[in-house]
């Protein structure tokens, strides 16, 4: 193997790819990064069994080959390199890779390239397209709702589902939910849902552009894994075997007061009433009254803290209520908006409340649980 390719180009790829690279692990194979010519350019790949990345970086190639090598100490040598061309080649009896660059060089031992795991390749015709800002904004919008915890795996991903023309994201924990619907640029000839890991959506986030060109979706036949393509990235990962919860049933049919608000000031009210809610198990009080002067007040009290009250404007509709959610999640959720309002509808002390975005509230829709008010 030896091809050239521009510095820029290539902490690029390795920034793309090394997502993939398995921090912890047993086998050292998995710390590597798979360097392989085709199709006249430079293939890097990564993978941690969970997910992989293929990233190609436009190169120079003058000889065909492949080579792994250590992830970490590639990228940190690249990275440190000035700006220009550098130039790779493969020793393939030693298994050494030396990278020239200008006044610099240094020989780098490897591992064989067939031991490296096997990323499956795109099939022939994608299940769907979507476009990338789109999905980006999807997965910005779920992703964050899913569980951490592994006790029940089934929460860690996110619930997506194609039909027809349009992909649907759902993601849960025992506290909240979010649901966004999207349209696709390809209908599916039949419905097709699957379990996504949450993290693999969030390398996916990552690699996508805010742009309106097309992202391939490829579903495995067995459904047992998913692709993302775009022209420089394949990223594919594992899907979560299991059934998702029945989320809807925790959706209210009906509320009793509607606020509206500016994301932004919601956002403040809550930041600031969260610092002193971090002593009282992070309860944030919403107090809400259609015939106040202030509408809408956000106050938290720690018995050895003290307390904040923030009042803001808002237009609201409906019966006067107090409810209290955790900070944490609300802030969650309105980080994850972009919108310039927000409405969010309450059904009574201990019911859930619903966050909608204003002038698109047929879909999206965030859930949080309420807290009890201590007495």
């Amino acid at each position: 193997m030896k091809v050239t390719c521009l510095q820029e180009n290539l902490t690029r790829g390795l920034q793309i790819a090394g997502r993939g690279v398995s921090s912890r692990t047993t086998l050292p194979i998995l710390g590597n990064v798979l360097l392989r010519t085709e199709g006249g350019r430079l293939k890097l790949t990564a993978t941690n069994l969970e997910v992989g990345i293929n990233c190609w970086v436009p190169a120079k190639v003058e000889d065909e080959g492949a080579i792994t090598v250590p992830a970490k100490l590639f990228t940190d040598f690249v990275n440190s390199l000035p700006p220009g061309p550098i130039e790779l080649s493969l020793n393939v009896r030693t298994k050494t890779v030396h990278i020239k660059s200008g006044p610099f060089e240094a020989n780098l031992k490897g591992l064989d390239a067939e031991e490296f795991p096997i990323i499956p390749g795109i099939p022939d015709k994608p299940t769907t397209q979507i476009a990338q800002n789109v999905l980006r904004r999807m997965i910005r919008e779920v992703a964050f709702v899913a569980a951490t915890d592994d006790s029940r795996p089934v929460l860690t991903g996110v619930l997506t589902t194609f039909e027809s023309s349009e992909i649907l994201m759902a993601a849960a924990d025992p506290y909240r939910l979010s649901v966004r619907r999207a349209p696709l640029l390809a209908s599916v000839a039949e419905k097709v849902e699957i379990i996504i890991p949450a993290k693999s959506l969030f390398e996916v986030e990552r690699i996508l552009e805010d742009v309106d060109d097309p992202v391939e979706v490829f579903i495995t036949p067995n459904k047992s894994q998913v692709i993302f393509h775009t022209e420089e990235v394949d990223l594919v990962s594992r899907v979560i075997e299991g059934q998702f919860p029945n989320y809807r049933q925790v959706i209210p049919a009906s509320s009793q007061t509607t606020v509206v608000v500016q994301r932004d000031e919601l956002l403040k009210a809550t930041r600031l009433a969260s610092y002193f809610a971090r002593d009282a198990a992070n309860i944030v009080r919403f107090q809400v009254d259609p015939g106040s002067d202030t509408p809408l007040v956000i106050s938290a009290t720690a018995a050895d803290v003290g307390d904040n009250t923030g009042r803001i404007e808002a237009t609201v509709q409906g019966q006067a209520t107090t409810i209290a959610f955790n900070s944490r999640f609300v802030q969650d959720a309105l980080n994850s908006l972009a919108a310039p309002e927000v409405k969010l509808e309450l059904g009574g002390p201990l019911a859930p409340g619903v966050l909608r975005i204003v002038g698109d509230e047929e879909t999206y829709l965030h859930v949080v649980m309420p807290l009890r008010i201590p007495t």
